[in-house]
């Protein structure tokens, strides 16, 4: 499929039948409801890879929707640990009221993180749109004075980033890496697909030879290639680090990194709000709207 016509499909997507984005968004979602993401999460251990659990939603303007997914979290940390499942969680700032206040998500996070605790479990902060890089940032390391068992994000594109790592990497912060998909001005990101892959590979070698725990979390072999390099000239075990996949993304690949040796995660996201997460992730990434196209004509998903 070419670029011209995913963008094309990207182009028309308010025009697009929900039903249709949801036949597609089936294959990047768990599905609506926790028992949906737990067979996900038990199929996927089949398959030799961790999890990591997002309940959808963002940006929320009122208190009692942060309650709640506070509560949709602490209840999916409740059934990770009832099933067996090898899972921990990812979280949105903006979805617990980091947009609204810092102390109503510092005190909801919180909440999340001692549920974890209870469970010998890890929490995620999940790396937002740059007005909330700040923010996100020094509420990860707020919350790492109290509890050991949370980590964050940082994204390659993001020119701040370099220096980023100095702050985490001084209280030895667990940090996933990527390149980053919200659209950003020029003055604060990279915006060269070479640069941000080269950015990505100096960003996880700088974490690695810190001693962080890093989610390497890409499906480009560019960037994988990079760390592999790292992870080899530093002599890395496997148990200081783990690549991570988005749900439904290049399922060869992942099998590839799984039969060599390499723990991998896929981020399972599940809930009400697929169609907002859904159309982002076709608007982000154009190459995937290439699946509308499949779907409006009958054809299956693309296989990877």
């Amino acid at each position: 499929m070419s670029s011209i016509l995913s963008r094309l499909v990207v182009g028309t997507l308010p025009l697009v039948p929900r039903a249709l984005v949801k036949r597609v968004a089936s294959r990047y979602v768990a599905g609506e409801t926790l028992e949906d993401a737990a067979r996900v999460m038990k199929s996927l251990a089949g398959e030799g890879a961790m999890a990591t659990l997002d309940v959808l939603g963002e940006s929320v303007t009122r208190p009692e929707q942060t309650e709640a997914a506070r509560d949709e979290y602490i209840r999916a940390l409740d059934a990770i640990e009832r099933e067996k499942l090898n899972a921990n969680v990812s979280v949105k700032p903006t979805a617990v009221g980091l947009a609204i206040d810092e102390r109503l998500a510092r005190e909801n996070c919180a909440a999340i993180c001692r549920a974890a605790g209870r469970h010998g479990n890890f929490v995620r902060l999940d790396m937002e749109d740059s007005p909330h890089t700040e923010g996100t940032i020094r509420l990860a390391l707020d919350l790492k004075r109290e509890f050991p068992n949370v980590g964050t994000v940082l994204q390659a594109y993001l020119r701040r980033s370099l220096k980023d790592i100095d702050r985490l990497a001084a209280v030895k912060m667990n940090v996933r890496v990527c390149k980053g998909i919200y659209v950003e001005r020029r003055k604060i990101a990279w915006k060269d697909h070479d640069t941000i892959v080269r950015n990505f590979g100096v960003l996880v070698d700088k974490l690695l030879s810190s001693g962080c725990y890093v989610g390497i979390a890409t499906h480009d072999e560019a960037c994988i290639q990079m760390a592999l390099t790292s992870i080899d000239r530093l002599r890395l075990t496997p148990d200081r680090y783990e690549f991570q996949m988005l749900l439904g993304v290049d399922p060869l690949l992942r099998k590839i990194l799984t039969d060599g040796g390499h723990r991998l995660r896929v981020y399972v996201p599940y809930g009400r709000d697929w169609y907002a997460y859904s159309t982002r992730r076709l608007k982000e990434n154009p190459s995937i709207a290439g699946h509308v196209l499949r779907a409006t004509f009958g054809l299956g998903p693309a296989t990877g």
